[in-house]
């Protein structure tokens, strides 16, 4: 993956006038030719290093990106990843640039340019760039009196490096081009001859992909991300530039970009939340739940005429304590919980209404969603397995959409 830098900068009170310290905005959500980036404690190098930027005759601006916690200084903006790509490409030609990189910022792309960015290019000015020729040396040519054919020398050959995913970075795209959102999400990497998971990764971001050292080289990346169904592509490793005709691969640049087109779920789709936590013997969601369950949210104020049921599962029998939301609706926390008796039945049930609970407190119609108890009935795994945990559970069923 592409190591942060931040670059060092010596300000001369000759060269740069004291900066203006002020608040940065938030980077909207969008592609980034980004320079350099600091830390929250650093915004007046950040501001420095734009200034310098800028009496070198670059457009230069800086922001700040909450995700990262840092500020990012930059010399364009752009709502697309083709156009930023092409442009990196070139802007690292320059050796004091030659480290400039693509920061993806998650999110809907607004139908309007941010606010002082500065405009990308046409896709004229865009278009993919031939590479140049070799440079050869011209030869004259000879003539011979007998035949009167002319005879040149032949051109030199010249042999390139090959280009296997050791030495060429990855970006893979997670993108929603029906609502124009850059997704925020991992993909899982398998080795795909013995079917094996090597390792997780961020996407939108620059990356090298491990090798899985197998007869065929062959990777296949899994995109599983609550809210879209889930995509794989397959890559290979000693030979990715023959996987450029699949539409989903591309070369931009020097930058080989694997496509994730996400497609939001249809009728009929059950997913489950699994980065949703209850706290034992409650159905109270644990802080850390926050993400999924707004995504969930998301999901059902996108698109008004989705439908949904909530599913709840729990491991095995229980009959006991029961821990319920009080009058307070903390909805991520146990204080001023209410406590009851109840069956394992009792608890996914309360489970799934408290996830709905949820949805209603933020604005969605009740009666767009229903619930279903099934306590211990349906498990995943043995319930004394390693993996029991994994049975409690809330699953998501797209009734309309």
């Amino acid at each position: 993956m592409r190591k942060l830098f931040v670059l060092a900068l010596i300000v001369g009170s000759a060269s740069i006038s004291s900066p203006v310290f002020s608040q940065a905005s938030e980077l909207a959500p969008g592609y980034y030719l980004v320079v350099g980036a600091y830390a929250k404690t650093r915004e007046s190098t950040a501001q420095a290093y734009t200034q310098r930027l800028k009496q070198q005759g670059r457009e230069a601006s800086y922001g700040y990106n909450t995700g990262r916690g840092l500020y990012f200084v930059y010399l364009q903006y752009f709502s697309t990843l083709r156009a930023s790509l092409l442009e990196m490409a070139e802007v690292r030609k320059q050796e004091t640039l030659k480290d400039a990189w693509i920061r993806v910022v998650p999110g809907d792309i607004a139908a309007l340019q941010p606010p002082g960015k500065k405009i990308e290019k046409s896709p004229e000015a865009t278009a993919p760039v031939t590479p140049p020729a070799p440079t050869e040396e011209k030869q004259e040519p000879t003539t011979t009196p007998d035949d009167g054919i002319v005879v040149t020398d032949n051109p030199e050959i010249v042999q390139y490096k090959v280009m296997t995913l050791e030495n060429t970075e990855v970006f893979l795209s997670l993108y929603d081009a029906r609502n124009n959102r850059i997704v925020d999400g991992t993909v899982q990497v398998i080795d795909t001859d013995r079917a094996h998971p090597i390792s997780r990764v961020k996407g939108n971001e620059y990356l090298n992909l491990p090798n899985p050292k197998s007869k065929s080289g062959q990777l296949t990346l899994v995109c599983d991300v609550f809210g879209y169904r889930k995509l794989q592509q397959e890559i290979n490793y000693p030979l990715p530039l023959a996987d450029t005709v699949k539409p989903y691969v591309d070369l931009m640049g020097t930058t080989i970009v694997v496509s994730f087109d996400m497609i939001r779920y249809h009728r009929g789709d059950i997913a489950t939340l699994y980065n949703v936590y209850f706290y034992n013997d409650a159905a109270i969601m644990q802080p850390d739940s926050k993400y999924e369950v707004n995504s969930l949210l998301q999901l059902m104020q996108e698109n008004p005429r989705y439908r949904i049921r909530l599913h709840g599962h729990t491991n095995g029998n229980y009959h006991g304590k029961l821990l319920t939301l009080g009058p307070d609706k903390n909805f991520f926390s146990l204080d001023g919980a209410s406590q009851n008796k109840g069956s394992s039945k009792d608890l996914s049930q309360h489970r799934a209404e408290v996830i709905k609970e949820y949805l209603v407190a933020n604005g969605i119609d009740a009666s767009r969603m229903e619930t279903k108890a099934w306590g211990g009935k349906r498990p995943l795994y043995d319930k004394r397995s390693a993996n029991a945990k994994k049975n409690v559970r809330v699953e998501v069923e797209i009734l309309e959409e």
